[in-house]
């Protein structure tokens, strides 16, 4: 599993030069080593040791993994610092988890309490994903975002809530964050766009002539958006797919 690890961060991270490099400069793999210690003296039913292997990892590495805590092979922690993944998390093969996320629960209640993330899943850089839900194999979590429900496979997530936009495909970058789409600038623009047609019809309402005026539909000055304003607003103000 090891070898797993050090192959997946020379393949994604360009910064990486060399084995020693990678093992004594990287927390997010100390923090990986150590946490797959504790979690299987934890499963062995040792007290106390686990959580203290687990706080030991947290002050050298910034980076806190609760002993229960499931983590497949080829999981990158990139950078780390501020990452909380809780007792009952579940995290899938080969998932890549930037600085500032967690993993977290909404409250007291007991048993599974924190998500399960899928294979191949990003989760971008400060992004929370918290209660008993499941993400779905390869879903994208844009940076921020914040995640309270299940999140189907193969798509991504942004915003706060966050919102599904069904754009991926196995052949996108997993790390271009920036060809993410922004569907509230999306949902903002169609809503600009139909309050400019609201406005030329109240113009020409009111400009005095005896002929009667001719009202502008939004197809007819917006044919582009008009199909897909009125779906696209619905969808923002009910989740998206959430």
């Amino acid at each position: 599993m090891l070898l797993t690890d050090l192959r997946t961060i020379y393949e994604r991270d360009p910064a990486a030069r060399n084995l020693l490099e990678v093992l004594f400069c990287y927390p997010g793999l100390q923090a990986l080593l150590l946490h797959r210690l504790a979690h299987w003296l934890y499963q062995m039913g040792v007290p106390f040791v686990p959580r203290l292997i687990s706080h030991i990892s947290r002050f050298l590495t910034g980076i806190e993994i609760h002993p229960g805590a499931s983590i497949g092979e080829g999981v990158f922690i990139d950078h780390g610092m501020g990452v909380v993944i809780g007792e009952t998390a579940i995290v899938g093969d080969y998932a890549l988890i930037y600085q500032g996320v967690t993993l977290g629960g909404t409250g007291k209640e007991t048993g599974k309490r924190h998500p399960t993330l899928g294979a191949h899943v990003v989760v971008g850089a400060g992004a929370k994903v918290l209660g008993n839900i499941v993400i779905g194999d390869r879903v994208r979590i844009g940076a921020g975002s914040v995640i309270l429900r299940d999140v189907p496979s193969n798509t991504t997530v942004v915003g706060i809530p966050g919102r599904v936009i069904r754009d991926n495909n196995s052949n996108n970058n997993a790390l271009a964050h920036g060809k993410v789409r922004d569907v509230e600038a999306e949902v903002i623009r169609a809503l600009f766009e139909r309050v400019k047609a609201l406005e030329k019809q109240i113009d020409q309402l009111e400009k005095p002539t005896d002929v009667l005026p001719v009202l502008v539909s939004d197809a007819e000055i917006y044919p582009e958006t008009e199909s897909n304003s009125d779906l696209m607003i619905e969808e923002f103000l009910d989740g998206a797919g959430i």
